[in-house]
């Protein structure tokens, strides 16, 4: 019966998510649902002292680099950067070579920490263009544009400062550029696996004599390229984003050590710091930060006309997703508290290879929530101590469960109710039954990647 209780809670998370209702309001309500039914004496105490604490803690934690990320992509969006990016890139690569144009522009924008919400918005208008001058059905467009966003530059290669790549770094004491050599790997896999998926897609179209298609939704107007700023500066805050990732990272433990001590005026009492495992975090909030001033010092104009309007959407939209991991953390908390998830990590167990075990528990509870970070969350919040022993007494190093987990969190996530999906397939004007069977696709891909780096790392030893 515990058991039916905590599986019960997850399917109701997943089919209100799927539905369109808020998990800040939900989650809590299914955690606490699954106390009341286990014991309800428990419920105030555990919404108290473990829902509220995970949270709180984790917001305290990561709204700052959602904050500086989603403001970092609004400033790049604003000053015409990312149109300049897109042109340029198409015009490097080809208008005849289309997806990898869309694939490189994603790629691009996404590791240079530009939102993947952010991305979608930037790059559909030049898909849309493109793919209607080459007769390349609209439907392949939302996978397309997955393949660049929402995965090997998401968590797979070492440094990106997107969220799912932080995360692990507080559980597991690393930084973003954990397990380089097995995270280009991986990458590398999914582009060239994923693109060859596509380009059999577009050809088996072409045979079948389907155009761009008509009577479709949302179609946006031509994209005018007047004016564009010089690709060299638009792409510089990028880069330095990224530069500054690496060098933060280096410089931050050689400032502050491993603890830093604070005694505050009036006071006697020292609070301790523990750099370790905010070395990663620090490092991207300072490269986002960077980011934003280089765009400013290119174009403050440009920005400033917007700027007032554009931070506020910036902020509601970093307060909406950091509150919502925030939410699913808080309930995987309280779930892993109850009798009834023993019974689901005893089954874990069941599975011998650490590893494997890692990214099967991670992916499916990324895939249950339809949330990359909140899955990843929810599994790190339960078993990071237990992965952490696994690691220790199998002799693998941490770098490898950090890029496991999270390449294995942007996975199975992108079911049908994942946020980023359904905001994906609305902006291009598709529906799932249209274009989720590439998208899904997709996912596979990025999902068999991870073991691809698993065998790897057991064949070889590289990290």
């Amino acid at each position: 019966m515990d058991f039916v209780i905590v599986l019960g809670a997850l399917l109701f998370l997943m089919l209100v998510a799927y539905r369109g209702y808020s998990v800040i309001l939900f989650a809590p309500i299914a955690a606490l649902g699954a106390v009341f039914l286990t014991d309800p004496s428990m419920v105030a105490p555990m919404f108290s002292s473990v829902f509220m604490e995970k949270m709180v803690g984790f917001v305290k934690l990561y709204f700052p680099v959602f904050l500086l990320g989603a403001v970092f992509g609004k400033v790049i969006e604003l000053s015409g950067f990312s149109k300049s990016i897109v042109s340029s890139v198409i015009d490097l690569v080809g208008r005849q070579r289309a997806m990898l144009s869309i694939v490189i522009v994603c790629a691009l924008l996404t590791y240079g920490g530009v939102s993947l919400f952010v991305v979608v918005f930037a790059v559909y208008p030049f898909a849309a263009e493109m793919f209607k001058q080459g007769a390349i059905p609209k439907r392949l467009i939302p996978g397309t544009i997955a393949l660049g966003a929402f995965t090997f530059t998401m968590d797979a290669l070492p440094g990106t400062p997107q969220i799912q790549n932080i995360i692990p770094t507080t559980f597991f004491k690393t930084t973003t550029w954990a397990a380089p050599w097995l995270g280009t790997i991986g990458g590398v896999f999914i582009l060239i696996v994923g693109l060859l998926y596509l380009n059999r897609c577009r050809k088996q179209a072409a045979a079948a004599g389907e155009g761009y298609g008509s009577s479709l939704l949302n179609e946006p107007e031509a994209v005018n390229m007047e004016k564009l700023v010089h690709p060299l500066i638009a792409i510089s805050p990028l880069v330095i984003v990224g530069v500054m990732n690496k060098v933060f990272t280096s410089f931050i433990p050689q400032f502050y050590g491993k603890t830093y001590p604070i005694t505050l005026a009036g006071s006697t009492k020292t609070i301790n710091t523990d750099i370790t495992s905010l070395v990663a975090i620090w490092a991207v909030e300072a490269a986002l930060l960077i980011g934003i001033l280089t765009v400013l010092a290119f174009a403050f104009r440009a920005v400033r006309e917007k700027f007032a309007e554009g931070s506020k959407a910036a902020v509601g939209g970093a307060l909406l997703a950091s509150m919502n991991t925030a939410s699913e953390y808080g309930f995987g908390a309280v779930i892993a508290g109850l009798p009834g998830f023993i019974a689901i990590s005893d089954a874990l167990k069941a599975i011998p290879n650490p590893l494997i075990n890692e990214a099967i528990s991670v992916s499916t509870l990324a895939g249950v929530t339809g949330s990359a970070s909140g899955g990843m969350s929810i599994a790190l919040a339960a078993m990071a101590d237990t992965f952490v022993q696994n690691a220790h007494a199998a002799g693998i190093p941490l770098e490898v469960f950090h890029r496991v987990a999270a390449m294995a969190s942007g996975g199975m996530d992108t079911l049908p109710h994942n946020g980023a999906v359904i905001t994906l397939l609305a902006v291009t004007g598709l529906t799932h039954r249209q274009a989720y069977k590439n998208i899904i696709v997709i996912t596979l891909i990025k999902t068999l990647a991870v073991f691809v780096i698993i065998a790897v790392y057991y064949m070889t030893g590289i990290v």
